[in-house]
């Protein structure tokens, strides 16, 4: 008896099991049809879960500038230290994601 991952949620199951015991797929009547459509599926809520970590990401990019700018922040405050701290990290994250969607649309090809 092996231990192999589900094709559905990649969690480890037996490979003489007829359904898994996570997410119940029926693994007797998986064929190929319905294997291509379940890494369709995971695809497509894996780009979903990158673009809500970008918008997440854009919301604090401008969340920080905005507080940046008219809230009239002096250098040396706290609320400078946070606005920078918000708008720098938002940036940053906001990149990383976009290069993680950017690979990802070139690993379906």
């Amino acid at each position: 008896m092996a231990v192999i991952n589900c094709p559905n949620c990649r969690k480890k199951i037996s490979d003489k099991a007829k359904s898994c015991s996570h997410c119940h797929i029926d693994l007797e009547n998986l064929d190929e049809e319905k294997l291509a459509n379940l890494k369709q599926i995971q695809k497509i809520n894996k780009s979903q879960q990158i673009m809500t970590v970008s918008f997440v990401a854009m919301l604090l990019f401008c969340g920080g500038f905005l507080f940046y700018y008219w809230q009239n922040v002096q250098p040396g405050t706290w609320q400078y230290y946070f606005s920078a701290g918000s708008t720098v990290a938002g940036f940053v994250l906001y990149i990383i994601t976009r290069i993680q969607l950017i690979l990802l649309k070139k690993s379906n090809k």
